[in-house]
């Protein structure tokens, strides 16, 4: 998947794709035709970077019903040829996702369409999985032939139907289709749903982890051999130095950790670190030396291993390393923002300002610092944050801005508090209910709506209720 193009920030579709709350009532204050095509750009075009981290589809959802928009364009969508060539989840999941939260408000439009794509798009299981949350038992049941008929009745197809099985994410039309009296649907289901359990015992029983009587270097060598595999094994072969290594390997480890293979060096530097062992900082800090004793991988191990320790020794070397123009530094930039107290301030505001600089809003790195600056009060890192909050393409990052701003903006609560409540993430609106200032008309009226949607999450209407009572309706 390619990444999404984003639309600059003052644009009625450049709201939209970022999920913010200014998206919503600008659309509704738009021209309906303006606003339906940005809606469907953001819909059929998946502006997210992350997926997984990130939520749209019940903005988008929400948006559909308030502009009474229809789904001629979704389905297009879904069942252009392009859904053969293309078959990749991302090309379709986030449609899906939205037919899926128009079904639960009534739609019937969208549950029509979520029934014919799982009978016959490409991303059936992902229609599945919505209409096992939203359809009725006779509607998921009519869907039994057409899904199975995906799978040949060969050796080859029974097994990839008891793989599809086992792993799907919503288990409730398998359990119904295990019921069916048909040869064809019910007993093919029930052997699936056998032959997956056995092969999850048989993983099971064949583990291919570490052995009791291990020597240390047999934790090394099995590490390495992972990272030939391409799986990272470090804290699993810290865990397991943890219980093999006696004071006797200590020496042998700490040459691991200085100079060992990849593979063994990330564990060792991960299991001192663990130990808190007084030579370990100094090895982090070797694993960013040029020649034969630095590589990526050391480097980055280094900087995980750096990054889970908790004791006051890591926080007073942050302080050392947060000027370092490296991965090092940035790394101290967020144990200082994580774990920093009274007078790091300073430090933290200063890493804040120079990832914005110099890489922009969307920086990975701010999720901790916008954290770190609200975590510890940074007044004079609003205008930073703001600026973050206004143009960051993440809505993750965003609702954690949001959270720093309600603690270091006095304006917060009569500002971006308000459109805070109509914000594609959760997280995010539970904060505009703790703060939104109700002398604004809309805010009450927004909490109250919010409080009687059924597809609210239950920690936004908690919030709500913690603030205006058990009746909202009442204010």
């Amino acid at each position: 998947m390619f990444d999404p193009v984003i639309a600059p920030s003052g644009t009625l579709l450049g709201l939209l794709q970022r999920g913010r709350g200014d998206g919503t009532l600008h659309a509704l204050a738009a021209p309906r035709d303006e606003a339906l095509a940005a809606l469907n750009h953001c819909v059929l075009s998946d502006p997210r970077h992350d997926w997984q981290v990130e939520n749209r589809s019940l903005y988008y959802a929400r948006l559909y019903l308030d502009l009474d928009g229809g789904l001629d364009q979704i389905e297009r969508h879904l069942f252009g040829a392009e859904d053969i060539l293309d078959p990749e989840d991302s090309r379709t999941g986030l449609a899906l996702a939205v037919l899926g939260h128009l079904a639960s408000y009534g739609r019937t439009d969208a549950l029509a369409l979520l029934r014919r794509y799982a009978a016959s798009g490409s991303n059936w299981a992902w229609a599945l999985d919505e209409l096992a949350l939203r359809d009725d038992d006779a509607g998921l049941r009519g869907l039994a032939t057409s899904v199975l008929g995906r799978f040949p009745a060969t050796a080859e197809g029974d097994a990839e139907l008891a793989v599809t099985v086992r792993d799907a994410y919503e288990p409730r039309p398998w359990r119904l289709w295990a019921e069916d009296p048909r040869e064809s649907v019910g007993a093919r289901v029930r052997a699936a749903r056998e032959t997956g359990s056995f092969d999850r015992w048989q993983r099971q029983m064949r583990p291919s982890g570490p052995r009791p009587g291990w020597s240390v270097q047999a934790v090394f060598d099995w590490a390495d051999q992972g990272l030939e595999r391409g799986a990272v094994l470090h804290l699993p072969a810290a865990r397991c130095l943890g219980a093999v290594a006696g004071p006797e390997d200590r020496d042998a480890i700490i040459e691991a950790a200085r100079c060992g293979t990849d593979g063994a060096r990330g564990a060792a530097l991960h299991y001192l670190a663990e130990s808190r062992d007084p030579r370990v900082l100094d090895l982090i800090e070797a694993a960013f030396s040029a020649g034969p004793a630095g590589s990526r991988t050391a480097a980055e191990a280094a900087v995980h291993a750096f990054e889970r320790m908790c004791g006051p020794e890591a926080v007073d070397r942050a302080r050392r390393w947060v000027q370092r123009p490296d991965a090092l530094g940035a790394s101290a930039a967020s144990v200082l923002a994580a774990r920093g107290e009274a007078g790091d301030e300073k430090l933290v505001l200063g890493a804040l300002r120079d990832t914005v600089r110099s890489e922009g809003p969307d920086a990975p790195l701010l999720r901790a610092l916008v954290d770190g600056a609200g975590r510890l009060g940074i007044v004079c890192a609003a205008p930073v944050l703001r600026h973050v909050y206004r143009e960051t393409a993440s809505s993750e990052l965003r609702g954690r801005t949001a959270r720093a701003l309600a603690a270091t903006d006095p304006s917060f609560a009569t500002g971006f508090a308000v459109e805070c409540l109509w914000d594609c993430e959760e997280t995010t609106r539970e904060v505009a209910a703790q703060y939104a200032e109700l002398v604004d008309a809309r805010v009450a009226e927004r909490l109250r709506r919010l409080a009687a949607d059924p597809a609210e999450e239950a920690e936004v209407q908690s919030a709500i209720h913690d603030r205006l009572g058990p009746d909202p309706t009442a204010v």
